[in-house]
């Protein structure tokens, strides 16, 4: 794999115990709602992170809604922030990346010249990439050449990457319609640099939802009832639930089953408001202390 030299392993992880740990997350940012940053900030920091944000774009509200204003940040400017960072010495102090929406094409490059900053100065860092691009019923999203800057450049750099079902068919460039061929997906995308491929959004069956992660060592899926609630947001506050956990986890399957209890119990909740957003703040109890713990079951 080409994840960072000497990437901790999951009982290092469990091994930091209570120490406040340091998380920087470059990603979209909204005014109105809870997507990108605007959803793994505060979730992050709700679990007892410390979350450096830095964002690619500043909108008024997530474009689902039929219309936004605001403005994509440029690559350059973006690059100043994270240099800023480095120049306070505190990337040294950066337990881990999390990346999300890049708004412009040209921003992939100043992500992994990020990570690779943060990877001189603190190389045991761990770096989350989460492959926004598309989903199913309503294709790619995102600005032409985005998709293939995930495929082509960033899977190398990531220690995991949390593609929903639509992007990992895209990345491992084959179909996965079942648990089976999510899992041959996820291991071709493993080839390609990231160790762990952690899978949402599969339909196993009506009404069912499953999330899949899958490592060297194996691969977990947890099982939940599909929660008609807010769709904008949901992975990414999944993806920063999975880091923040994965970072404190025994194992993969810990972390699995604790970030998707969550996010279904935030969803739920959101539903039951009857919220086209995700109620992250009047349910915020729940990042923490979720009504039901969904278990990860072993697939191998």
């Amino acid at each position: 794999m080409c994840a960072a030299p000497g990437s901790p392993s999951w009982a290092e992880g469990a091994a930091r115990g209570s120490r406040a740990l340091n998380i920087l997350s470059i990603q979209s940012s909204v005014a109105y709602g809870h997507v990108g940053n605007s959803a793994a900030v505060f979730a992050l920091q709700r679990l007892g992170f410390e979350v450096w944000a830095v964002n690619t774009v500043e909108f008024s509200n997530h474009p689902g809604h039929g219309g936004w204003r605001g403005h994509f940040a440029t690559p350059p400017s973006v690059a100043e922030i994270v240099r800023g960072l480095e120049d306070r010495g505190v990337l040294a102090r950066c337990d881990a990346v999390l990346t999300g929406y890049l708004g412009d094409p040209g921003m992939g490059e100043v992500v992994i010249d990020a990570v690779e900053r943060v990877r001189a100065a603190s190389p045991r860092a761990r770096v989350c990439c989460d492959p926004v691009m598309g989903d199913a019923g309503r294709g790619f999203f995102v600005r032409p050449g985005i998709p293939e800057f995930y495929r082509e450049r960033a899977l190398a750099h990531a220690d995991m990457v949390v593609p929903n079902a639509f992007e990992l068919e895209y990345l491992a460039g084959r179909p996965c319609e079942d648990v089976e061929g999510a899992l041959a997906a996820a291991d071709a995308v493993r080839a390609l640099g990231p160790d762990l491929v952690v899978v949402t959004g599969l339909r196993p069956e009506p009404g069912r939802v499953a999330t899949l992660a899958v490592e060297s060592e194996g691969a977990w899926i947890v099982d939940t009832p599909l929660v008609d609630g807010p769709k904008n947001g949901a992975g990414d506050l999944f993806s920063a639930l999975f880091l923040g956990h994965a970072l404190r986890a025994a194992d993969p399957a810990s972390a699995l089953a604790d970030a998707v209890s969550a996010t279904h119990a935030m969803m739920d909740a959101s539903a039951a408001a009857g919220s086209v957003e995700l109620t992250l703040i009047a349910a915020q109890n729940l990042l923490v202390e979720p009504k039901f713990l969904f278990k990860a079951g072993r697939l191998r």
